[in-house]
C-alpha cells in the first residue's frame, strides 16, 4: 500500500526501497510482539503455516522457516533478527541493511556477527532431509495412535523437551515439559485424536482432531473446521529431541482456513 501511494518515479532503487519500508514495518510488529509476549499465558510458539513440499525439498528454505530455527530467531532483539535474515538469508548488502535499519554499516557488521554466533550455537546442528523427516513423523504417528508407549521411548531423547501453546485460551502446560517419561505421559493421552500428516513451515507435521469433534466440526459440505493441534517435530541424531504443540485457536486459524480451501477446491 506504501508502494502505491507514492510517486514511484521519484524512487531510484526500487528495491532497496521496498527492502526498508518491509524491514522497518517487520521491525514495529517485533516489538509489539515482543511486548504482548511479556503476558503471555504459557510457552509462545509461532503461528504454523502449511508449506508446500518444494519449500521442504529445499533444505536450506526448511531449516530458515522451521518452527525450531523461528524459536531460536526469537531469543534475538529486533534489530538483531532483521540483520540475521537479511544478510544470511536474503543475501543483501551491509549497506542495503544499514538503510533498512537506520544503522551504519560497520554497526551493522558487528550486529550480523553477534546475531550469527548466537544462532550458530542455539540452531539444530544437524541438518535433517525431508525424507528423514517424512519417516521420522511416520513412525512416531503410528506409535502414537497404537500407544506404544516402548516405540515411542526408542525414538525419543532422553531430555526430549515437549512445549504446548495455549496461550490462556485452551488447556496446555504452562511450562516446558522435560524428559522422556514426562512427554510420553503426555503423549499417551491423545489416542483420541485423529491425525492428519501435513506440511508445516517446511517440514512434515501432524494436525490433530479431537475424534468427538469429527461429525462436530463439519458443517454440510464437509469442510472440517476442528482442529485441535499442530504437532511439530525437531530431530537430532535420529531422535525426537524437541516437540511442539500449538493450541492457541488464534494461531490455528489460517492452517484452517487453508483447508477449507484446499477441500472446497
Amino acid at each position: 500500500m506504501r508502494w502505491a501511494d507514492i510517486d514511484q518515479a521519484t524512487v531510484r532503487d526500487p528495491r532497496a526501497f521496498l527492502v526498508r519500508i518491509t524491514t522497518r514495518q517487520a521491525l514495529t510488529r517485533l516489538r509489539t510482539l515482543r511486548r504482548r509476549k511479556e503476558s503471555y499465558v504459557g510457552p509462545w510458539l509461532p503461528e504454523p503455516l502449511l508449506t508446500s513440499p518444494d519449500v521442504a525439498e529445499d533444505i536450506e528454505l526448511a531449516d530458515s522457516v522451521s518452527m525450531a530455527m523461528l524459536l531460536v530467531l526469537e531469543t534475538l532483539m529486533p534489530t538483531e533478527r532483521a540483520v540475521f535474515v537479511l544478510r544470511d538469508v536474503f543475501d543483501l548488502s551491509y549497506d542495503d541493511i544499514a538503510q533498512a535499519v537506520e544503522k551504519t554499516p560497520a554497526a551493522v557488521r558487528q550486529i550480523a556477527h553477534r546475531a550469527r554466533a548466537h544462532v550458530a550455537a542455539r540452531r539444530p546442528r544437524e541438518v535433517v532431509s525431508p525424507a528423514q523427516s517424512r519417516e521420522a513423523l511416520a513412525a512416531f504417528q503410528q506409535a502414537v495412535e497404537t500407544g506404544d508407549l516402548q516405540r515411542l521411548l526408542d525414538m525419543i531423547a532422553p531430555d526430549v523437551v515437549l512445549l504446548t501453546d495455549g496461550g490462556g485460551v485452551v488447556r496446555a502446560a504452562l511450562e516446558p515439559v522435560v524428559g522422556a517419561e514426562p512427554v510420553i505421559n503426555v503423549l499417551s493421552r491423545l489416542t483420541s485424536a485423529t491425525f492428519h500428516a501435513a506440511q508445516v513451515n517446511g517440514h512434515p507435521a501432524l494436525i490433530l482432531r479431537p475424534d468427538a469433534a469429527e461429525n462436530d466440526s463439519e458443517n454440510d459440505s464437509g469442510i472440517d473446521s476442528g482442529i485441535d493441534s499442530v504437532l511439530a517435530l525437531r530431530l537430532e541424531a535420529g531422535l525426537i529431541t524437541g516437540i511442539y504443540a500449538v493450541r492457541n485457536p488464534e494461531k490455528l486459524s489460517r492452517i484452517t482456513r487453508a483447508r477449507e480451501t484446499s477441500v472446497g477446491r
